[in-house]
């Protein structure tokens, strides 16, 4: 059991287990949760009253460990991940946070990489679909639900980049020009963009597994190998192959979708097909219904699962999830936006649904449902947060009274 500087868990609860690559949850679970930084003041706590009531409401109960990451854990610790908080998601296995500030340019590295680095989390998977009575930008928005599984440790994420003028930014630019006759400018900062078969496959493998378990029709693999053909090019080419080679049995590649069967889905089969990423934001949004569960490398699925939101409502409704083996930390899709920090102001819904999906994750499938309808049900009566108020209208209510009526509504579930 590892040992805390500065935090204690609770005396009460069990802590959940992974054993033969299930987890094993108890009745009354340990879960460390920290808010974050910016809004995550406010949306965290709400959150909590409106997981707390669908707990109850199935036979459960949370029982919550706070520890600290970002500005609250600078000034406790001296440290912005200290060692109890990455402790405390080993040892009890899920975690709830809120979001992270992460400086443009110069300061300290993304926390949230971190994390997802340090923990081995290598699947940011974030659930895309539609509630009803949201404004949104499309005519048929229903007809989104998707799930986008995105590589959380490589890619141009994996941090390795020199700044313009470093040493080691002018050793490398020499390296490439003796050895290969690469010329790059010497005023270039310089980054890699590492993607290995074993990071793609276990990232794919997860996707169609996905598929599999909750009866999805699709994987569609999201690349730009037309370009970087040794690094998209080839998670284009491994997902295939794990496909082809682990799930031949239940899946079928396009092509076949239409040599063999006339483009009609046989029963019991998943459909593997591929994307270009530019072409995958148009045909979001112009064929949305052919898409499903979308696999792609790390900066695709960030930047896909953001435009992915827009079409449902904005980051404010999307949840998100950071899965591992055996291990997940649950955060909403939107930054701290710290201007509207401590105003009780911003929409809770995106970490009150990220709750949903941490749910859904333990086995609690039940209580994830009556969340997701009891948020649905509020914002159809006009219960809503200035966001989405100056879209639609309704009556207009902050950040902890918005979760108060999900309860409520929840109650009536």
């Amino acid at each position: 059991m590892p040992g805390y500087e500065k935090v204690k868990p609770p005396e009460n609860g069990k802590k959940i287990r992974y054993e033969d690559g299930k987890l094993i949850v108890p009745d009354n679970p340990i879960i460390p949760y920290f808010e974050g930084d910016g809004i995550g003041k406010d949306v965290v706590p709400a959150a909590l009253m409106v997981l707390d009531a669908a707990a109850e409401k199935i036979g459960k109960e949370v029982v919550w460990f706070r520890v600290y990451a970002g500005e609250d854990a600078y000034k406790l610790y001296g440290d912005y991940l200290p060692a109890d908080t990455l402790n405390a998601i080993k040892e009890f296995r899920v975690a709830l946070k809120g979001p992270l500030t992460t400086p443009v340019g110069g300061g300290f590295r993304s926390l949230n990489v971190t994390i997802r680095q340090v923990l081995d989390l290598y699947a940011n998977v974030r659930p895309v679909y539609y509630l009803d009575g949201l404004p949104s930008p499309l005519k048929k928005p229903e007809l989104v639900d998707l799930v986008i599984f995105r590589e959380n440790t490589e890619d141009v994420y994996a941090g390795i980049e020199w700044q313009r003028g470093s040493s080691e930014a002018l050793k490398l630019i020499k390296f490439l020009a003796d050895k290969f006759g690469v010329q790059i400018r010497e005023d270039s900062g310089i980054g890699i963009k590492p993607i290995s078969e074993f990071a793609t496959k276990r990232l794919v493998r997860m996707a169609i597994q996905y598929a599999i378990d909750n009866e999805r029709e699709s994987v569609t693999i999201v690349h730009k190998g037309n370009i970087m053909k040794y690094t998209e090019g080839a998670f284009r080419d491994w997902g295939y192959e794990v496909a082809k080679e682990e799930f031949g049995d239940v899946t079928i590649t396009e092509d076949e979708l239409w040599d063999n069967y006339g483009g009609e889905v046989p029963k019991g089969k998943i459909v593997i097909k591929d994307r270009i990423a530019d072409n995958m934001f148009q045909q979001l949004l112009t064929r949305t219904a052919e898409y499903d569960v979308l696999a792609m490398p790390n900066l695709n699925g960030d930047y896909m699962s953001d435009a992915a939101a827009a079409m449902v409502g904005g980051l404010g409704i999307v949840p998100g999830s950071n899965i591992g083996d055996g291990m997940g930390v649950f955060e909403p899709v939107h930054g701290s936006a710290p201007k509207y920090a401590g105003q009780n102001k911003v929409n809770p819904t995106a970490e009150i649904l990220t709750g949903a999906l941490m749910f859904e994750y333990l086995g609690w499938k039940e209580a994830s449902e009556i969340i997701k309808k009891a948020v649905e049900m509020t914002i159809k009566s006009g219960i809503v947060t200035y966001d989405i108020h100056r879209h639609m209208g309704g009556k207009l209510v902050g950040t902890r009274e918005f979760a108060q009526a999900v309860v409520e509504n929840l109650q009536t579930l």
